[in-house]
């Protein structure tokens, strides 16, 4: 599909009439009901991508103009936008490094010596962007693909500090020469510095496990702590001799010398930017509301400056340009606050001429014969079956997992919590509340028809074990919550067994990823919803630390591990008995359709399996580009799936009764 065609459809509204028509997408189920199979008609039909997306992470202003990176597509684009005509006026992209992996965004950004310099993921490296020729260059690797370049400052001399997971590390690259230096261990067991700023002598570190502001002596590489926050330390500011940073929604404000420390909590949501003017006071935003406040050293709150310009996002940045705020928007816009008239303008960068490209996908959704919801980053694109034409439904976050009850489709959205509703013939989207709890990854939700109720299964962030079991009723939007439902485990699965009035929940001993387990073994609890209480808990596998998902059939319950490569089981959930068990090429969800047991799997180049006494191959080569887990989406009376080649929607032929379905390497 043109870059043009895909940058169209990323502007148009929820409500917008489709620009783009391509031939309808279903068949009718009841001409595939009770068809003999055919294996030698095309298994595989693709749609372009997905999802697209203009979404940004690192951003900065320098000079007259703005430079952003953008979050998903390969490789990643790092624009130049002129602040006066608020159009992007140059971009280039980030070419892929030596080392194995590649880039698909830039968190870190900083600029220094006429470059703007760039700390990508999930490859931690670092590139540079000439801001007189737009020439980029691939500088040094900082680890192994899985890892991140979360942060990056510029010191007044020129020299880089930037901080890294998954070792936890402060590094220094010194531009005109090339060196590199790795500070020492800064907390042990740290594995995420989030924040960095840096002064003459100085760079100072915010951790998101221990939830510390550490101070780094530039030259000799001593270690001082100034503050302990309540949560990850995100955001790192200086003014003068004072430092200021967010732990979550606390502010703390203390002298670089570690002396008058100041910190309270703002109430305001998770700080995620500040900006410091000329006189000292300080402008921060906040999610998941996005809207501004201000504070200055003294004061014990903080004060309202303006109505979110742009609702419910993460803001990457906040620069000060005379009475005007500029505020990068996650999802991909701007926006410019007048401060003296408190007055907003958003522009859309893809409006404004940022390239939108094919990103991961979150979720997948089919409501038969009229649509297909596909998850993206602040957006659900909705694909027409019966016209072939598709639009985009903007939503705050990423939407983790969704589930279809009448004539609404609701999804749990990351990182906020919160869970939503989609009106599938208006797309109105309504916010049901937030799960609350320390639950930012909702990663799985079901419909229970019996008690007519939505449940979700949820993880916290960071240095956090215990997950949670929501049960909303979708007519009063009451929300009961459950948290450490399986004591010290997270959350990951979920499945309804309306005739024995259970859900079925899956663990995961490691919780948010970032403190030591107190299990080794994941657990499935038996939650009864007429009760709202764990009657059976049991930990089916030794050592298998994280159930990816869990389907109950035919009175058996199918499971899927994650951390232990390709494990799975039918269990009999009234004995406790395994009666069959085997080895996968990786994780996935599983589906139940025709009466048989399906699932598709990361790793090995992207597999599905017909799971029953010993799992069935039924096709290779569907990548492994699912940004969450790979899932499929049947259609009634066929078996011809929904799910993703590489990047592009596709509907593949998963019929058990044909030879393995094998999609060639792009």
């Amino acid at each position: 599909m043109p870059r043009t065609c895909l940058a169209l459809l990323m502007v148009l509204t929820a409500l917008s009439i489709p620009a783009l028509s391509i031939p309808a997408l279903s068949i009718p189920a009841a001409a595939q009901a009770t068809a003999a199979p055919n294996c030698d008609t095309p298994a595989v039909t693709t749609y372009g991508p997905a999802s697209v997306t203009g979404a940004i992470v690192g951003a900065t202003v320098h000079e007259g103009h703005a430079y952003v990176v953008s979050r998903g597509p390969k490789p990643p684009v790092v624009a130049e936008i002129d602040l006066a005509t608020r159009k992007v006026t140059r971009t280039a992209t980030l070419p892929d490094g030596p080392a194995a992996g590649e880039p698909e965004g830039g968190w870190a950004t900083a600029v220094a010596g006429g470059k703007l310099y760039i700390g990508t993921y999930p490859v931690p490296d670092l590139y540079s962007y000439d801001l007189a020729t737009g020439q980029v260059a691939h500088l040094h690797s900082f680890g192994a693909n899985g890892g991140f370049v979360w942060s990056m400052a510029a010191a007044p001399d020129g020299t880089l500090y930037l901080g890294t997971s998954s070792d936890g590390r402060l590094w220094e690259y010194v531009p005109s020469t090339g060196a590199i230096r790795r500070y020492g261990v800064l907390v042990q067991g740290e594995h995420y510095v989030r924040a960095v700023a840096a002064d003459e002598t100085t760079a100072y570190v915010g951790l998101l496990e221990k939830a510390k502001l550490m101070a780094v002596d530039r030259v000799s590489g001593a270690v001082r702590e100034l503050a302990q926050g309540p949560a990850a330390v995100g955001t790192v500011s200086l003014h003068g001799d004072r430092v200021l940073a967010a732990s979550g929604s606390t502010l703390i404000d203390v002298r670089k010398d570690g002396t008058d420390r100041r910190q309270f909590e703002a109430g305001v949501g998770i700080i995620d930017a500040f900006e410091v003017a000329p006189d000292g006071l300080v402008y921060l935003t906040s999610r998941p509301d996005g809207a501004v406040y201000s504070y200055r050293t003294g004061q014990d709150a903080v004060t309202k400056v303006a109505d979110p310009p742009s609702r419910g996002e993460e803001t990457r940045a906040l620069k000060l340009a005379g009475q005007q705020l500029i505020g990068f928007a996650g999802s991909g816009g701007m926006w410019w606050l007048d401060l003296p008239s408190r007055t907003s303008e958003f522009v859309d960068l893809i409006e404004a001429g940022f390239p939108a490209g094919a990103e991961r996908t979150q979720s997948m959704l089919l409501v038969p014969n009229r649509a297909l919801y596909i998850g993206g980053h602040f957006a659900v694109e909705v694909r027409d079956l019966r016209t072939g034409k598709q639009r985009r439904v903007r939503v705050v976050g990423e939407p983790k997992a969704m589930v279809r009850r009448g004539d609404k489709i609701y999804a749990a959205l990351y990182p906020s919590g919160q869970i939503i509703s989609i009106d599938v013939h208006t797309d109105e989207v309504r916010g049901l509340g937030y799960i609350g709890h320390d639950q930012s990854r909702p990663w799985d939700i079901e419909h229970d028809p019996v008690t007519d109720t939505i449940l979700v299964a949820s993880a916290p962030t960071g240095a956090k074990l215990k997950g949670a079991l929501t049960v909303l009723d979708p007519d009063t939007g009451k929300m009961d919550v459950y948290p450490d439902v399986i004591p010290d485990q997270s959350l990951m699965s979920l499945s309804v067994d309306s005739k024995r009035g259970v859900v079925y929940l899956g663990g995961d001993v490691l919780g948010g990823g970032g403190t030591p387990p107190t299990k080794t073994t994941a657990s499935i609890a038996a939650f009864d919803l007429k009760q709202r209480k764990v009657v059976w808990q049991i930990d089916p596998l030794p050592n298998h630390r994280t159930f990816q998902d869990l389907k109950v059939h035919n009175g058996l319950l199918y499971a899927v591990y994650k951390r232990v490569l390709g494990a799975w089981i039918a269990l009999d959930p009234a004995t406790g008995t395994i009666k069959h068990q085997g080895l996968l090429s990786g994780h996935g969800e599983l589906q139940v359709h025709k009466g048989r047991v399906f699932t598709s799997t990361y790793f090995g180049g992207g597999n599905a399996y017909e799971l029953g006494s010993q799992a069935k191959l039924l096709a290779t080569g569907l990548g492994d580009e699912w940004h969450t887990n790979p899932q499929l989406q049947f259609e009634p009376g066929s078996f011809d799936a929904w799910t993703i080649v590489g990047r592009d929607l596709a509907k593949v032929r998963l019929d058990p009764r044909c030879p393995p379905v094998q999609i060639p390497s792009p």
